[in-house]
């Protein structure tokens, strides 16, 4: 294997959230940087929650669809590590979790295995074992069991949560009340992008096939609704849903949107569990809702 220095990543998910700091994370540790982008223009600015922007930093992108195995010809060729957070957010072109988190992933991953590359590290969920029923996370779990079965050394990155998945508390505070889920008491350490890409890129050196992580303080969900009203100076207002009401008012979003039902799902059952991970990284959920608030908060005319 080649020099620290001198090895070749692919960043696959390099203008979302978590793959543009994993983009910068790479390139400050002195590695050749290959993005993968439908929409390269993104790498050009400051992201939605913060993410710097790239562009300058990528030695070669690679316009391609993960969706489309034809635009994704000679992706890994050359390459030695593979780091792929693709997933979608957002319904797009009428294509789903299995499409892009399974499939689009797998097609990586099958490049990745004729171009002999070294290792694979993929990003899926906290706690997946208690997750498998939601579409979202069966998907990204499909593609783990195939990296387990492929021969690849491989590590599957487990993050607690996002902190840009946390910025929606902060709009519920800003729109004047926070909605819990039960009892508001379950706990979580979400993990910023720049903490978590730390982890990503170190994981090369790790040869672990699992790493949960979270960031470096564990709040109840009471806790950050109550954080994000405080950034706002704003007196708490918080209400607390029963289950028994909650998980049959997200059953009828299926009928009229299975992603938003599947995303829905995905954070109410989440919001019932505790996502306590191993600690790591400097960046508290104070500090980035400091800086980003003014983002959301409407200025008056």
């Amino acid at each position: 294997m080649a020099k620290g220095n001198m090895q070749k990543v692919l960043v696959a998910g390099s203008t979302g959230y978590l793959g543009r700091f994993v983009t910068e994370e790479f390139k400050r540790q002195g590695y050749w940087v290959r993005a993968l982008a439908r929409n390269p223009k993104k790498l050009e600015k400051v992201g939605p929650f913060l993410e710097p922007t790239v562009k300058d930093q990528i030695d070669e992108i690679f316009l391609g669809e993960v969706t489309k195995p034809e635009t994704l010809r000679g992706l890994c060729d050359g390459i030695d590590i593979v780091f792929s957070s693709i997933g979608i957010t957002r319904q797009r072109d009428k294509v789903g979790f299995m499409e892009v988190d399974y499939q689009g992933n797998k097609n990586i991953l099958d490049l990745a295995l004729r171009a002999s590359v070294k290792q694979f590290i993929f990003v899926s969920a906290f706690q997946a074992d208690l997750l498998k029923h939601i579409a979202m996370v069966k998907a990204r779990e499909k593609l783990v069991e195939g990296l387990s079965r492929s021969g690849l050394n491989y590590t599957v990155i487990r993050p607690t949560g996002y902190f840009s998945d946390m910025t929606e508390f902060l709009k519920m505070a800003i729109s004047g009340r926070v909605y819990l889920v039960g009892d508001g008491e379950k706990k979580i350490n979400p993990i910023h992008g720049a903490d978590l890409a730390k982890v990503c890129v170190t994981a090369v050196a790790k040869q672990q096939h699992q790493i949960p992580t979270g960031g470096p303080v564990t709040y109840t969900h009471a806790e950050v609704a109550e954080l994000a009203f405080s950034v706002l100076g704003k007196t708490p207002k918080i209400t607390r849903l029963p289950t028994w009401l909650v998980n049959p008012a997200v059953e009828m979003i299926r009928p009229f949107s299975k992603h938003y039902y599947t995303l829905a799902k995905f954070f109410t059952v989440a919001m019932q569990l505790n996502f306590d991970a191993p600690k790591t990284g400097t960046h508290t959920l104070k500090e980035f809702y400091e800086e980003i608030a003014p983002q959301f908060v409407k200025k008056p005319h």
